[in-house]
This record gives C-alpha cells, sequence and structure tokens, in this order.
C-alpha cells in the first residue's frame, strides 16, 4: 500500500488541486521575478543611454556656443580694426582739408581752372601768372577765393561722405563674412571692383 492510497479520495484531488496550484503559482511567480530583473536591466540601460545621449548633446550645444562665441569676438574686432582705420582716414581727410582751407585763406595757395581756346572769345579773363604745368600753356583763370572755398567745402563734405560709405560697405562686408554661405555672383563683384 502506498500513501497515497491512505488519503481518502476527495482529499487527494483537492492535495492534487493544491499542489496544481502551487506548481503554477511558484512558475508565475519565477516567470514574472526572471521577467522583472530583464525589463529591468533593459530598463537601466536605456536610461544610461538616453542619459549618455543628453550629455553628449549638452556638450555639442556647449561648443557650438562657445564657437560662435569665438567668431562673434573676432567679427567685432575685426569691425573694431576697421572703424579705427576709416576714422584715421576721416580725420586725414579732415586734416588736408583744413591745411588746404588755411592755405586758400592765405592766399599762400590759389585755384585756377582750365580755359578752353575758344570760350575767351569776347570776354576778358585775367590769365593765371606761374610756373606753367603739363598743360602746354593752357589758358587758366584763378577763381575768387571765396569761391575757392566754397569749393574744397563742397569736396570736403564729398570726401566724408565717400569716407562713411566707404566704411558702411566695409561694416556690410564684414557682417556679411561671417553669414553669408554663398558668393554675390561674378557680375556683381565685377561692377562693384569697376566702381573702385
Amino acid at each position: 500500500m502506498r500513501l497515497g492510497e491512505l488519503i481518502p479520495t476527495p482529499y487527494r484531488l483537492v492535495a492534487k488541486g493544491v499542489l496544481l496550484a502551487v506548481l503554477v503559482g511558484g512558475s508565475a511567480a519565477i516567470t514574472w521575478q526572471v521577467q522583472d530583473w530583464r525589463y529591468g536591466s533593459q530598463l537601466a540601460e536605456q536610461t544610461r543611454l538616453h542619459t549618455e545621449t543628453l550629455h553628449r548633446l549638452a556638450q555639442a550645444t556647449s561648443e557650438q556656443q562657445r564657437a560662435e562665441q569665438d567668431k562673434r569676438l573676432v567679427l567685432e574686432q575685426r569691425l573694431a580694426t576697421s572703424e579705427q582705420t576709416h576714422y584715421r582716414a576721416l580725420s586725414d581727410a579732415q586734416r588736408d582739408q583744413g591745411r588746404l582751407r588755411d592755405r586758400l585763406a592765405t592766399s599762400d595757395l590759389r585755384l585756377s581752372v582750365l580755359i578752353a581756346a575758344d570760350s575767351t572769345s569776347g570776354c576778358d579773363v585775367p590769365k593765371a601768372t606761374g610756373a606753367s604745368g603739363l598743360d602746354h600753356a593752357a589758358l587758366r583763370a584763378r577763381l575768387d577765393p571765396a569761391h575757392a572755398q566754397r569749393i574744397v567745402a563742397i569736396t570736403d563734405e564729398g570726401d566724408r561722405g565717400l569716407i562713411a560709405l566707404q566704411a558702411c560697405q566695409a561694416y556690410v562686408r564684414e557682417l556679411g563674412d561671417g553669414f553669408v554661405t554663398k558668393p554675390f555672383p561674378a557680375h556683381v563683384e565685377q561692377s562693384s571692383r569697376e566702381q573702385k
């Protein structure tokens, strides 16, 4: 006789059911625990990769910001140098114009204009005296000092305007070097060179 036969049949069925329930429940619990470990390690790996990716992105952003700041600093230095150059040119032009005005005011210098040979017929224009130049004895007429002063003032304003225009063009060119990726078309560059 075996031990199983000593247990009454209804209790044997209950015992088999309990045993079956313990086996199924135990295997489910073990499977659940294994899945938990596996998914936990996968989540930990994903978290690590995500953290590394965020760190690399932060480093790249930081490097890009640093590069942009360096570019901006270089651009500011070039613009400051350009501004100093154009300010020096403007002050030199103003100094030269001041000397010219002073020489005209003290009669140290006289302005004269060339007169066409056929335009002197019928009018009494005084001829300029002094050393002959490269114009091979062409007729010249001296300008009144007041008119000469006005002409110098006009040319002074023109010189200042040209220097300011060159400064603006250099400023835009410097800004464009940092931001424009496509060069100007060849015909635009050629016409701007011809104007210089």
